[in-house]
């Protein structure tokens, strides 16, 4: 086949030539870089390959290098030194990135002996999808109305040189929550705003949310609620109820190792994207990019990347499971191993922040030691006491701290090593057991105190932040 391409050279030749004269200093490195190229773009009469190239004559040649001084001269004195560097730095970008500069035009002769008929393929008829394929993407048409792309108003996305939108951390999913138009999504998601220390009903977030015929809906994300322990946060946005279409929640705690599920979010900013997988592990503690380790977490190896923060996690009847929060990774991408906040957690977490703006948290207003300073004082098991206020349940019912002796020596205060007969080996398991309770609920708390095994009543009181 043979194929003809178009030689630019000694029209680009001729351009260089003209722009090194314009650009003042730059002149002797571009004259000798343009004469280079000039005549290594101009035909040699002497080599009989180049014969049947047209030369340029010579009188054409001398009258555009004329023209071309006095139009040096005029632009030289009327540009200035600054606005020729613009110049020559959009056409050095112009000709690094428009496909014109990178790609030349051929003309390709083609196969005349054959027709389009004869080298166009069979084309099948779509058959009927299985009953699982069916099924999946019933499940992902009745639930992606449910998932909705939020943007913190803090964040812009970014063009970069090549074009391509950069998407800010910022962006995640997040579900309808119920017809009053309220959104959950991670708090991390709405992180960068929420640093800000905004008020409730502030706008934090943009949310965009899929109607009918496949068009989105912007509406602004208000504040109601957030809580960074659990990384989650809720936010309302004035939609009407034809939009809003609630998320069936469905039970974390029956699931096993080994059932499908589905993840449905934005990830890098593609929204209302569908993977699939199954639950490949469950109660793993969860490594939040808020800095807190939750526990309970269920694992899967569906594709989790950034974007998909705040989406739900579906089993195979379409109903949430979990809130995806995390991925394992060294790339920044899915490596199949990602998490997700348990349904129990989101059911118990949520309607908090709904009611009063915040988690209202049972468990003692005590001062633990954290694990560095309890492994450094040679405590191997249980949560070390440091500090209780005087004014607290804690301290009335005989609850008692670390102290220094009379000699300086530190007198370690009791050891919480269970509460109602579950195990407690460190400060993340403590406040792990806490969530069971409530406000106002009785325990027994099983300390060591000294070298004495102590059964201690106790009721737990609201936990300040």
């Amino acid at each position: 086949m043979q194929v003809l391409a178009f030689n630019p050279w000694p029209l680009q030749s001729h351009a260089i030539s003209v722009l090194s004269r314009l650009l003042g200093r730059r002149q002797l490195c571009f004259d000798g870089i343009s004469s280079s190229v000039c005549s290594h773009s101009q035909p040699h009469h002497n080599d009989s390959s180049n014969a049947d190239v047209p030369s340029q004559p010579i009188s054409i040649q001398r009258s555009v290098r004329g023209h071309s001084k006095n139009l040096d001269r005029v632009m030289c004195n009327s540009i200035p030194v600054t606005t020729r560097r613009i110049l020559f730095a959009s056409l050095f970008m112009y000709s690094c990135y428009h496909p014109s500069s990178r790609y030349l035009s051929a003309q390709a002769a083609g196969d005349p002996s054959v027709t389009v008929e004869e080298v166009t393929p069979p084309v099948f008829p779509s058959a009927p999808l299985f009953p699982v394929e069916e099924r999946i993407v019933q499940l992902f048409e009745r639930n992606t109305y449910s998932v909705v792309n939020i943007f913190d108003v803090t964040l812009r996305p970014q063009l970069n040189v090549t074009g391509v939108v950069e998407v800010p951390e910022g962006n995640g999913s997040g579900v309808v929550w119920d017809r009053q138009g309220h959104i959950v999504t991670n708090y991390h998601v709405i992180g960068n705003a929420l640093s800000k220390n905004p008020s409730p009903g502030q706008v934090v977030a943009r949310v965009n949310i899929l109607a009918s015929q496949g068009v989105q809906k912007n509406f602004e994300g208000k504040l109601i609620g957030a809580d960074r322990a659990k990384d989650l946060a809720v936010l309302k946005i004035e939609a009407s109820e034809d939009l809003l279409r609630p998320i069936n929640v469905g039970q974390s705690s029956s699931l096993r190792v080994g059932q499908q599920c589905l993840a449905i979010g934005n990830p890098f900013g593609f929204d209302h994207t569908l993977t699939v997988g199954v639950i490949s592990g469950l109660d793993r503690d969860i490594f939040s990019q808020t800095g807190v380790t939750i526990g309970g977490g269920v694992q899967t190896d569906a594709a989790i990347n950034p974007g998909n923060s705040g989406g739900p996690l579906l089993d195979s009847r379409g109903n949430l499971i979990g809130i995806n929060t995390a991925i394992f990774t060294q790339t920044g991408t899915s490596a199949g191993v990602g998490f997700a906040i348990p349904s129990s957690t989101v059911l118990k977490i949520v309607p908090q922040l709904i009611q009063f703006g915040k988690v209202v948290r049972a468990g003692l207003n005590v001062e633990i030691a954290p694990d560095l300073v309890a492994n450094q004082l040679n405590i191997r098991n249980g949560a070390l006491v440091l500090l209780v206020p005087g004014s607290s349940l804690a301290a009335k019912a005989g609850l008692l701290p670390t102290t220094r002796g009379f000699a300086g020596n530190i007198v370690l205060g009791d050891i919480i090593v269970a509460v109602d007969n579950k195990s407690v080996k460190s400060k993340a398991e403590l406040y792990k057991v806490w969530d069971d309770y409530n406000v106002g609920d009785k325990v027994v708390l099983k300390i060591l105190r000294g070298n004495e095994n102590v059964e201690l009543p106790i009721v737990l009181e609201e936990k300040s932040s």
